[in-house]
C-alpha cells in the first residue's frame, strides 16, 4: 500500500477504535491539553456511518425503519444545539479543572504512565456514574437530563439527543479528580467516555455474553431508558456497569422495555423538548406555600411530594402495559422532503460554525486559559461573542437573524425554519 493509503487506513482504524474505547495509552496520552485531539468532533463521520448501518440492518431485520423521521431529526437537532455552549463551556470546564490541578493537586501523577491513564479512566467513569445518578435524583438537574430520555424510540439517533443545559452542572462532579489526574489525560477520557456511550443506544444488539458482567451494553442501557417500573433510576454506568452493581442501582432487562419519559411529551418541538421541565418545576414550586417545599421541588427527586421521602415514589405513574404506541405523526411525502431540506440547511450552517470557526474560538479560549479564574467566564464570553459576530452568519444567526422567519409545522408540531435568501 502507498503511504497515503496506510495513513488513511490508520486513521480509519483509530477512529473506529475511539468509538469503542479501544485506544491504547501510548496513542492517547498527551502532556498538554492543547495537544489532545477533538475526538468527539472527529467522530462525526462514524456517527453518520453507524446510523446508516443501523438503518439498513433494521430494514433487513424488521422490514421497516427503526428511525422515524420526526423523532430522528429531533434527536440530531438536540445534539447540535447541545454543543453550542461548548464554545465557552468546554474551555470553562478545563479551566476549572486546571485551576484545581494547579493549586490543590495532592499527587502529580506522570502524564506518560499507563497507570495514570488507566486510573483516570476509572476515575472519569466513576465520576460519570455520580453525574448521571444526580441527574436523575435532583429535579433541577433532571430538567436538563430529561431531554435525553424524551424519545419514545431507542436507536443511535437517541444517543445524540442531548441537553442544552446539563453541561453547566456536570463538570462540577469531575473536579475531585483534578487533585491527582493530569488535565490532558482527563481531557482524553471525558471524550472517550462519551463516545463509548453512542453505540449502546440500539435495539439490534441483544446480548454480549460475559461482557454484560463488566461493561455497559445495549442490553443494560435499554433498561435505563425504560419507563417501566423496574427500569426507573437504574443502570447509570457510562463504560462500566460495575458501579451499578456495587451501589445497588443495577437491573437486568426482563419485561419488554417501553421507552421515554413517564409522562411522554408527545411533541417534536425542539425548544419545548429542551426547556419545558424548567417551567414545570417553577409552576409546581408556586403551588407550595413554605420555602422548604418550594426549594425541595428543585433539589429533591422528580417524584418527590411533601410528606414523602427524598426521591418520592411512583404511585402516580401511568401503568405500563407494553402496548403503548410512540408518538409518530403521519406526514405526507412533500412535507417530509420539505423538513429534510431545511434540516440540511441548518446542518450546513452548524458544520460551517464548528469546522471553520472553531479554530479562532479555540485560540480565544487558549488566550484566556490562565487569567484570573473569577473574571474568566465574562471575559471569555465577550471575546467569543466578538469572534462569532465578526465571522458573520453562524448557527445562531440561522435561527434568530432578521433574514430568517421561524414558523411551526402543524403536522407533528415540528419547529423548522424558513431561509429567505
Amino acid at each position: 500500500n502507498s503511504p497515503i493509503e496506510n495513513r488513511t487506513l490508520g486513521s480509519l482504524s483509530a477512529g473506529v477504535r475511539t468509538m469503542f474505547f479501544m485506544l491504547t495509552p501510548n496513542e492517547s496520552a498527551f502532556e498538554k491539553v492543547e495537544d489532545v485531539p477533538q475526538y468527539v468532533q472527529q467522530a462525526t463521520p462514524f456517527f453518520v456511518g453507524l446510523m446508516v448501518l443501523e438503518l439498513v440492518v433494521g430494514v433487513l431485520k424488521t422490514g421497516g425503519s427503526v428511525v422515524p423521521l420526526g423523532d430522528g431529526l429531533t434527536s440530531i437537532s438536540a445534539g447540535m444545539i447541545s454543543r453550542l455552549p461548548l464554545l465557552v463551556m468546554r474551555g470553562c470546564e478545563l479551566t476549572a479543572y486546571m485551576y484545581v490541578w494547579d493549586r490543590y493537586c495532592l499527587v502529580e501523577l506522570p502524564w506518560d504512565s499507563a497507570w495514570t491513564w488507566w486510573f483516570t479512566f476509572l476515575g472519569v467513569d466513576f465520576c460519570y456514574y455520580w453525574v448521571h445518578r444526580f441527574a436523575h435524583e435532583v429535579s433541577i438537574i433532571w430538567a436538563a437530563h430529561q431531554v435525553h430520555h424524551s424519545s419514545e424510540y431507542y436507536n443511535l439517533t437517541t444517543a445524540l439527543r442531548q441537553s442544552l443545559t446539563q453541561q453547566f452542572t456536570s463538570w462540577i462532579f469531575y473536579l475531585p479528580l483534578a487533585l491527582v489526574a493530569p488535565p490532558a489525560i482527563f481531557a482524553v477520557h471525558i471524550q472517550l467516555n462519551l463516545l463509548y456511550q453512542f453505540w449502546i443506544h440500539t435495539e439490534l444488539i441483544r446480548d454480549l455474553g460475559p461482557l454484560e458482567w463488566v461493561f455497559n451494553t445495549p442490553k443494560h442501557h435499554r433498561v435505563h431508558h425504560g419507563r417501566n417500573l423496574y427500569c426507573i433510576d437504574k443502570n447509570y454506568g457510562g463504560i462500566l456497569i460495575i458501579w451499578d452493581r456495587l451501589f445497588g442501582t443495577f437491573a437486568l432487562e426482563s419485561d419488554k422495555v417501553v421507552y421515554g419519559l413517564v409522562f411522554p411529551i408527545k411533541t417534536f418541538e425542539i425548544l419545548y423538548v429542551q426547556l419545558h421541565y424548567y417551567l414545570y418545576l417553577w409552576r409546581r414550586s408556586n403551588t407550595y406555600k413554605t420555602i422548604s417545599n418550594k426549594l425541595s421541588t428543585f433539589v429533591k427527586g422528580p417524584s418527590w411530594k411533601p410528606g414523602k421521602a427524598r426521591l418520592g415514589d411512583h404511585i402516580d405513574n401511568p401503568k405500563v402495559t407494553g402496548q403503548e404506541v410512540p408518538h409518530s405523526p403521519s406526514w405526507s411525502l412533500p412535507l417530509q422532503v420539505y423538513v429534510v431540506i431545511h434540516f440540511l440547511l441548518v446542518l450546513r450552517t452548524y458544520h460551517d460554525l464548528f469546522e471553520n470557526k472553531m479554530v479562532r474560538i479555540r485560540k480565544t479560549v487558549k488566550e484566556y486559559t490562565h487569567i484570573n479564574f473569577i473574571r474568566w467566564p465574562n471575559a471569555l464570553l465577550r471575546s467569543t461573542l466578538t469572534v462569532l459576530l465578526r465571522e458573520g452568519r453562524t448557527f445562531m444567526s440561522l435561527f434568530f437573524s432578521q433574514n430568517l422567519q421561524p414558523f411551526r409545522l402543524e403536522a407533528g408540531d415540528l419547529l423548522v425554519t424558513r431561509w429567505l435568501l
